[in-house]
C-alpha cells in the first residue's frame, strides 16, 4: 500500500468552502482513495497546528463560520490520520531545510515522506517545484 504524506494545504481543500479553493477535486479524489483503503495517509504532528491556524485565519477573513471550522476540524480529527511526532523527524528536516533552502516546517513533511518511504502531496506548487526533482514531493495538481 502506498504511503502518502499530506500537508495542511491539501487538507484545506477538504475543509474550506469549495468556491474559494482550487484543486478541491484532486484533493477529494485523494481523500476518497484513503477512505477506500487504497492508500495510507500520514502527517507530522505539526499538521494539526497548521490546520488549526489555517481554519482560524479563514474564520477571521470571513471565508467560513467559526462553527463550520470547528465541525470541519473535529471531523478530520475523527478520521484518525496517523500522526508522527515532529521530534523524531527534526534532525532530518533540519538537514533538508539547510540543503534545499526550505523552512523546517515544510521539511518536516518531506522528512516524514522519506522516513515512511512514501510521497508528500502538497497544494503548494512552489514547494513541489523546488523539491520534486530530488525528493519524493508531488504537487496536488499533478496527482
Amino acid at each position: 500500500m502506498s504511503v502518502i504524506v499530506v500537508d495542511a494545504s491539501v487538507a484545506a481543500k477538504w475543509l474550506l468552502p469549495a468556491g474559494g479553493e482550487t484543486l478541491a477535486e484532486e484533493a477529494f479524489h485523494l481523500l476518497g482513495r484513503w477512505a477506500m483503503g487504497e492508500i495510507r495517509m500520514i502527517v507530522p504532528d505539526l499538521f494539526w497546528a497548521e490546520l488549526g491556524n489555517l481554519l482560524w485565519k479563514a474564520v477571521r477573513q470571513g471565508r467560513c463560520a467559526k462553527v463550520a471550522a470547528e465541525v470541519a476540524l473535529a471531523s478530520l480529527e475523527e478520521g484518525m490520520l496517523t500522526t508522527v511526532s515532529s521530534l523524531v523527524l527534526l534532525d532530518r528536516a533540519f538537514g533538508i531545510a539547510n540543503t534545499f533552502g526550505r523552512t523546517v516546517y515544510d521539511s518536516l513533511y518531506v522528512a516524514l515522506a522519506l522516513e515512511s518511504e512514501g510521497q508528500l502531496i502538497t497544494a503548494d506548487e512552489k514547494l513541489a517545484n523546488a523539491l520534486a526533482a530530488r525528493l519524493p514531493v508531488k504537487w496536488l495538481g499533478a496527482v
